[in-house]
């Protein structure tokens, strides 16, 4: 909680690849808060308070995953809702605002990003939603000590500096209505 706050209100691209991790991580513990609370939880070296406040934002998080009924797969509305409001803004950067920094390093990534949709089972949404499971799986290769082609490495990067450009954006022109 303490780190996705932080991450929302810093970069938004960063802070949805946390959640899909907690997301896994909670699916990792079988929902079970006191596995939760043993693994993650007591790690903090908070007050009993924000311990607590922890506690409950990954109870509400499993009750939400209940009832979105994503226990298996897939991710909460919110992210989702999220990611749809960084494709508008890259879209409309893109299309309207035609910033050139962003033009540039939407152009790099695009055929990265065509490229890995190509292997995927499911296609993404957009483009934006392509990059940040990119970026997710690039986590959990890393995660697990899996090699890593250089081809690959360069890749991301692309996907990297885009989304960076476009979470300045979105820190800039989207309201911060939640706090994580």
């Amino acid at each position: 909680m303490l780190i996705a706050r932080e991450k929302y209100k810093e970069n938004i691209a960063e802070y949805i690849i946390y959640m899909f991790r907690v997301e896994d991580t909670i699916r990792a513990c079988n929902f079970d808060m006191d596995i939760i609370e043993k693994r993650i939880i007591s790690q903090y070296n908070n007050s009993e308070k924000v311990r607590q406040e922890i506690r409950d934002w990954y109870a509400d998080l499993i009750l939400m995953m209940h009832q979105e009924n994503i226990r298996k797969a897939g991710h909460l509305s919110t992210l989702h809702t999220l990611i749809e409001d960084m494709n508008h803004l890259h879209l409309k950067l893109v299309t309207a605002i035609k910033d050139p920094q962003y033009l540039e390093q939407y152009y790099w990534a695009v055929p990265n990003i065509k490229e890995f949709e190509k292997k995927l089972d499911k296609p993404p949404k957009n483009e934006i939603e392509a990059c940040l499971i990119a970026l997710y799986a690039l986590l959990l290769l890393k995660l697990t000590k899996k090699e890593i082609s250089k081809e690959t490495i360069e890749a991301m990067q692309t996907f990297s500096r885009l989304l960076a450009i476009l979470s300045e954006w979105y820190k800039k022109k989207m309201p911060d209505s939640k706090n994580s």
